[in-house]
């Protein structure tokens, strides 16, 4: 039966946790971290995970502030429309939903490719269709489950990475393993620990940047969370030293025990084999390191591709609610689950997913190319909204000590963080130059996803004539009781 209906406030503090922490562990940290150590060095990598955990702790405590006042489901594409024009959230609204399709479709596929490790004479789209039904299944179901089954493969993530950290520690000090004897050898190795100097750390920030993503999804959730004004701070001010704590202990223990010159770190078949972390745990001589490991990989990709599913249903859902979409997509089952929008959302996967097929890839990778900067844009959006939210509420008269959860250090916070966005998002095509390999085509397919914002933006803008609201004229009432 569906029926219009509000979305219900199922998910728990925990859930809340453990969905941002294991969002931002993933084939990211799990596969492609040592490229990081190989391009900056140790002391690069780990200088520029650091840096970047900072600019998220920026974005969060912004996105915290802003739900805690106003929790509600669409989270910040509601604040990018409400706080800085309509267009722009428009705009945002559909840029973040076809980001998350496409990751949707990308993460079952390469779950199928994954599987292979075990079964390599079974068919890669067999396996893709089995982890697409499950996804499925999950996000039809309540919105309790959903955050049951992230919560647990969360905990399996984290950890891993807690024993990987554990093990590799006791590498360093010699108490375990061959490499007992590394101890300060590989951080001072060539020109380490600052290789390639500056181009090498940059290559290491863009790296770190896109490992974080997905930390922005609790702005999805809160919607649907008990108690929000107490759960949202209080995820806020947990993750970031949980995030930083295991990023850059896992990043340092990669880097004693493994030289940044090795040519496996470089991984670029994202092979489980050539995993940092397969390669520490055989080093300890832990039997099956790699089935271990492609264990939690499949579960990495499991929860990416279910919060993919969740996160795009729900914004879909806003739409239709705020008539940017059709309406239908408004409408939810007794469970509280926006079924249209999961309908949909699995309907255009599976589209994606076929034309990888059968297309040879071409279409997929040109989608790949028209979002890849979808979550910088996000981010950015939400540190714009931010900005505006609190002077808004200053101008306006009103007290500080009244929002339920206050961000640290306005303005300087947002200010750095969107700055080191733009560095970020320009820095791709930059990098390109400085390695003399820039292109016209490069420079289309790495900013088209770009391009197609500005157009949704200046479009909705030219037809419904939208603009940017006076700050002295912003409503800031909660939008949840809107």
């Amino acid at each position: 039966m569906i029926i219009k209906h509000q979305l219900k406030r199922n998910l728990r503090p925990r859930h809340l946790i453990m969905m941002t922490l294991g969002g931002t562990i993933g084939t990211g940290l799990l596969l492609a971290s040592g490229g990081a150590i190989h391009d900056g060095g140790p002391g690069g990598a780990m200088f520029g995970y650091i840096l970047v955990a900072f600019i998220v702790y920026f974005l969060m405590t912004s996105l915290g502030e802003m739900s805690a006042h106003s929790p509600t489901t669409g989270s910040f594409c509601e604040y990018s429309a409400k706080y800085v024009d309509k267009s722009f959230g428009f705009a945002m609204s559909w840029n973040y939903w076809f980001n998350w399709v496409l990751v949707l479709a990308s993460e079952v596929i390469a779950a199928g490719f994954v599987m292979q490790f075990w079964f390599p004479h079974v068919d890669v789209w067999i396996w893709t269709v089995l982890f697409f039904c499950l996804i499925l299944v999950i996000n039809l179901a309540a919105v309790r489950l959903y955050g049951e089954v992230e919560y647990w493969m969360a905990f399996v993530k984290i950890s891993a990475v807690i024993i990987f950290i554990i093990v590799g520690s006791l590498m360093i000090v010699g108490l375990v393993g061959a490499q007992g004897d590394v101890g300060f050898k590989n951080i001072t190795l060539g020109d380490a620990p600052f290789h390639a100097g500056l181009f090498g750390f940059f290559s290491v920030f863009l790296i770190a940047g896109y490992s974080f993503q997905g930390t922005e999804l609790i702005g999805i959730a809160v919607g649907e969370t008990e108690n929000p004004r107490k759960s949202i701070p209080t995820a806020i001010k947990s993750v970031f030293w949980r995030i930083m704590i295991f990023y850059v202990l896992a990043i340092a223990v990669i880097s004693f025990l493994i030289p940044y010159t090795s040519p496996q770190l470089v991984n670029v078949n994202s092979s489980v084999a050539s995993s940092p972390f397969t390669m520490v745990f055989e080093s300890a001589g832990i039997k099956y390191a790699a089935s271990i490991m492609n264990l939690v990989v499949i579960t990495a990709i499991i929860s990416a591709a279910n919060a993919s599913m969740y996160t795009a249903s729900r914004v879909l859902w806003h739409m239709g609610k705020v008539k940017e979409a059709p309406k239908s997509l408004q409408q939810i089952n007794v469970h509280g689950v926006p079924v249209v929008g999961v309908v949909v959302t699995a309907a255009v996967c599976v589209l994606l997913i076929i034309a990888s097929v059968f297309d040879s890839g071409l279409i997929f990778s040109w989608l790949v190319n028209i979002i890849s900067l979808a979550g910088y844009i996000a981010w950015f959006g939400i540190c714009l909204s931010h900005y505006r939210f609190r002077k808004a509420y200053m101008v306006q008269g009103k007290n500080l000590n009244e929002l339920p959860y206050k961000a640290r250090w306005f303005p300087f916070a947002p200010l750095c963080a969107m700055t080191i966005i733009v560095i970020i998002m320009v820095g791709q095509q930059v990098m390109a130059i400085v390695e003399n390999q820039a292109s016209f085509g490069g420079f289309v397919a790495t900013y088209c996803g770009v391009v197609l914002f500005f157009i949704l933006m200046l479009v909705y803008k030219v037809i419904k004539k939208t603009k940017l609201v006076a700050l002295k004229d912003l409503s800031l009432g909660d939008l949840s009781k809107g």
